[in-house]
């Protein structure tokens, strides 16, 4: 059985939700703490044993590339200073993988993207984070996927649970429960009202795919927003073989959202020990 060792990263979008922050860098170089969210989701890739990362780009993204690569006069005057630390930190974000970079020339939607870069994936399986969703988990929200991916070798969806008032805002999965943290996906069912969802079990930005996931991309017509839609080439994939959803471990972030990015700078504050006593100080006091 092949291992899941690539994963797509799609960061071609615009960002306008956080505009103006936007207007002239990527959403996702926006910080958490003093890390780029992007930067986070490729850790936790790495950690859970990824070796190739693959952004889908824009022509808009170049701060990407530009934050996963060698930076040779900043390492120089890191040097003279004699900041090993900051050094070593820097040196590691461009060593933690290999990375590639393929543009998605015109914007058609998640489903496109991923199927962009088809020609680096070939016969493997493979992972995709997007770039919006952070988890914070101690086994790594993908490392959850992919035990299950190994366990049943088909597509897994990555899935929480949410407020049943608000399945009409997320991707949501028709199960058959297997065990406490897995289930077999009977139907994937976009944004569904709350009296006709059939689970709160939201998907939130994680996958494993088999290569067969691009014969369907190849086929599917353009959905929700006149975009070609990858929740539903997933759909159509799982009324043809098996797709399985893993309930993983973890807490949950959409960063593309104002309020739930500023909860995770919060969260993620709180768990640095030289932020964690005068913040909790300072919210309390607020």
């Amino acid at each position: 059985m092949k291992i899941v060792r690539k994963a797509i990263i799609p960061v071609a979008g615009l960002g306008t939700r956080f505009l103006p922050a936007t207007k002239a860098q990527p959403k996702e170089m926006l910080t958490l703490v003093d890390k780029p969210v992007i930067q986070y989701i490729v850790e936790e890739a790495v950690a859970a044993g990824i070796e190739e990362i693959i952004f889908v780009t824009s022509s808009n993204k170049r701060a990407i590339e530009d934050h996963f690569d060698r930076n040779f006069e900043l390492e120089y005057r890191l040097r003279q200073k004699n900041k090993k630390d900051i050094l070593k930190n820097l040196l590691h974000i461009s060593d933690m993988a290999q990375f590639i970079y393929v543009r998605q020339k015109t914007p058609k939607g998640l489903g496109h993207a991923i199927a962009t870069a088809k020609h680096l994936i070939g016969d493997e399986p493979f992972a995709v984070l997007l770039g919006d969703d952070v988890i914070d988990a101690k086994i790594p929200a993908i490392k959850q996927l992919m035990q299950v991916y190994n366990k049943y070798k088909d597509i897994v969806v990555g899935v929480t649970r949410v407020p049943k008032k608000e399945t009409n805002k997320y991707g949501i999965v028709d199960p058959i429960l297997l065990d406490d943290r897995t289930v077999e996906v009977k139907r994937l069912i976009e944004k569904p009202r709350p009296d006709k969802a059939p689970s709160n079990l939201a998907v939130t930005g994680r996958y494993i795919l088999t290569p067969e996931i691009f014969d369907f991309l190849a086929k599917q017509k353009a959905g929700a927003g006149g975009e070609i839609q990858l929740t539903d080439a997933i759909a159509s994939y799982i009324k043809k073989r098996a797709g399985y959803a893993c309930i993983y471990k973890g807490d949950w972030y959409d960063c593309g959202k104002k309020l739930e990015f500023i909860k995770a700078i919060v969260n993620f504050g709180l768990k640095r020990s030289e932020f964690r006593r005068p913040l909790r100080r300072y919210l309390k006091n607020i």
